[in-house]
């Protein structure tokens, strides 16, 4: 009897997680959590919704996203990042949750509502090396957006991820000013400059 092959797609995933939700669960438990479900039902549901995502499963401090377009994934991973960040205004730092967002586009398997595979898991990965409020992308997603969107894609060079053999293209998000998100564009050019700074001291250091 012919083994059943499993079924597959192609499909846009976003990974998202909260930076430094142990912290913040140290801090303030009953807090954190019940700041982050109104995040996710007042601001990222209804996101996903807008742009024909399916959120997959929750995943501890963070929730899995299937879109059918990587334009669709970007615009809703830009306008959460957006939309946190006008929810984050003025609070104390210590009660401020910021998303790391990772998105990849590849080939996917399907088991029931759940989805897993290489595509899924570079997704995790790439969201686990962006920085608090950033949004990090594969060269698959670059290749697909780029001149769709009136964004900034700054080419981050190779990236060493765990658990993948080769270091993988990663571009970040720099988006451009709209209503709605205005001055973000500002502070992710300003924390883009601080890297570089910060990168070539250490270079420097490392030859003397």
């Amino acid at each position: 009897m012919e083994e059943q092959r499993a079924e597959r797609k192609l499909a846009a995933i976003l990974a998202a997680d909260v930076a430094g939700y142990s912290r913040l669960m140290s801090q303030d438990e009953e807090g954190t959590l019940r700041r982050f479900n109104a995040h996710l039902r007042e601001l990222v549901e209804p996101c996903v919704a807008e742009h024909r995502g399916r959120i997959v499963k929750r995943t501890g401090a963070g929730f899995l996203v299937d879109f059918a377009s990587a334009v669709e994934a970007v615009r809703c991973a830009i306008a959460v990042q957006a939309g946190m960040t006008d929810r984050n205004h003025g609070l104390p730092a210590d009660q401020r949750i910021e998303f790391r967002i990772g998105i990849n586009l590849g080939d996917v398997i399907i088991a029931g509502d759940d989805i897993f595979g290489d595509g899924v898991n570079l997704a995790a990965r790439l969201e686990g090396l962006a920085e608090p409020g950033t949004i990090y992308l594969t060269r698959a997603v670059r290749d697909s957006v780029r001149r769709k969107l009136d964004v900034v894609l700054e080419d981050l060079g190779e990236r060493a991820v765990k658990n993948i053999a080769e270091p993988v293209r990663t571009f970040e998000v720099l988006p451009a000013e709209a209503p709605g998100i205005r001055g973000r564009l500002t502070g992710i050019l300003a924390r883009v400059a601080s890297r570089r700074v910060l990168r070539a001291a250490a270079a420097v250091a490392s030859c003397q």
